[in-house]
């Protein structure tokens, strides 16, 4: 190696040295780093370490060999201002030959030979190589735990939070909600997350867990909403069930006044809900269920009373359309005699016997619709010769 090449060579090892170091020191403060190297691990992630600080141990050792190398190295060119051939031979040697000396690891005695241990010698580029694999070996290692402690951690924060949450609502509403056992199998799961990343970190469970809290939060903040406007509610729920029953009483008025006039089946007959509902809300006034328990009896009760009125409000406007269904086939049967007159077929013994059997069944009480509507198509077939 020339003398230009030597110091060149030199100059660009101490920039490789420089770099070194800093990306040791930023391995050494790495925050993840920092947790595992004081942390009781175990499973997956505890073997996984184990390897790690085995790379880590064969690092430290390559560096300080490497360092060492191009410390003397340094020495022999600074020792004259112009190298002499010595000099440039034995910095050669360092820079370009097997320097580096990594020295036989001491064994435990049942390890042992009585043989000497030989050393390893490595050029520079190979120290640097294997310095490399090790590097990766750990980088890596934290690289799968950062990804699992990324995804895990804030999901785990969230639920604790979710809890704390849940819990200073309890303090409010007064009353608790049993969540002793998801409790318990949050702080599992922190301990799987922290100690054992690699191999016990919390899956789907979590997932079910967060779903059971929501729940219990909504449900809470049902039971606040509920306790605080409970008196209110209960008047609307009053008013409620006076529209429940002026809506059955009016549903009722219906089936009287038209089943004279239309022939109703027995379970046309409309049947009241109210008193059972009236009954349930004097349950709900007597009873010593939980808030979040009356919250939902009670906006169960406001939802069914809103259905009982709708149901009875359809039942006397489907009572009084049969009415109008009888009316509409008058008419049309009106429409169908004219047209037989302009047709020329009103005196037509089989049309005249369609007609007034229609007739008879639209003009009797209660009538028939079913049977009225089928004459009425009878008669429009006979005045269109058999057509519809």
């Amino acid at each position: 190696m020339s003398r230009e090449g030597a110091e060149y060579a030199l100059r660009a090892r101490a920039d490789e040295r420089d770099r070194i170091s800093g990306d040791l020191l930023d391995l050494e403060s790495h925050t993840t780093y920092q947790l595992l190297k004081g942390a009781a691990l175990r499973g997956a992630t505890q073997q996984r370490w184990a390897g790690v600080q085995a790379a880590l141990g064969t690092l430290w050792l390559l560096n300080d060999a490497y360092r060492t190398v191009l410390r003397d190295a340094e020495q022999i060119r600074g020792a004259r201002a112009k190298l002499g051939a010595d000099q440039l031979a034995e910095l050669t040697e360092l820079l370009v030959g097997t320097s580096v000396v990594l020295r036989a690891a001491a064994k435990p005695v049942e390890q042992r030979s009585l043989l000497p241990q030989a050393d390893e010698r490595l050029t520079l580029d190979e120290t640097v190589a294997r310095m490399d694999g090790a590097f990766h070996e750990v980088t890596s290692a934290l690289n799968d735990i950062d990804a699992v402690w990324n995804t895990v951690l804030p999901r785990l924060d969230d639920a604790d939070r979710d809890l704390r949450e849940i819990r200073d609502l309890e303090r409010e509403l007064g009353e608790s909600v049993d969540l002793t056992a998801q409790e318990s199998r949050l702080r599992r799961m922190r301990a799987d997350a922290l100690e054992d990343p690699l191999g016990a970190a919390p899956g789907p469970d979590l997932g079910g867990i967060a779903r059971v809290l929501a729940e219990a939060r909504a449900e809470i903040d049902q039971a606040i909403v509920v306790k605080r406007e409970f008196a209110r509610r209960r008047e609307d729920l009053v008013a409620a069930l006076d529209r429940v029953r002026a809506a059955e009483s009016e549903a009722r008025l219906a089936h009287g006044a038209v089943v004279v006039k239309i022939a109703l089946p027995p379970q046309a007959q409309p049947r009241s809900r109210v008193q059972e509902l009236a009954g349930e809300l004097d349950a709900l006034d007597a009873s010593a269920d939980t808030w979040v328990a009356r919250a939902r009896r009670l906006a169960n009760l406001e939802h069914e009373a809103e259905q009982a009125a709708g149901r009875a409000q359809a039942t006397a406007k489907a009572l009084y359309g049969l009415v109008g269904r009888r009316d509409e086939l008058r008419g049309r049967l009106g429409a169908c005699q004219a047209m037989a007159v302009r047709k020329g077929m009103a005196e037509d013994p089989s049309a005249s016997e369609c007609y007034e059997r229609a007739r008879a069944l639209l003009w009797s009480a209660p009538c028939d619709l079913t049977k009225a509507a089928a004459a009425v198509e009878t008669y429009q077939r006979a005045i269109h010769g058999g057509k519809p």
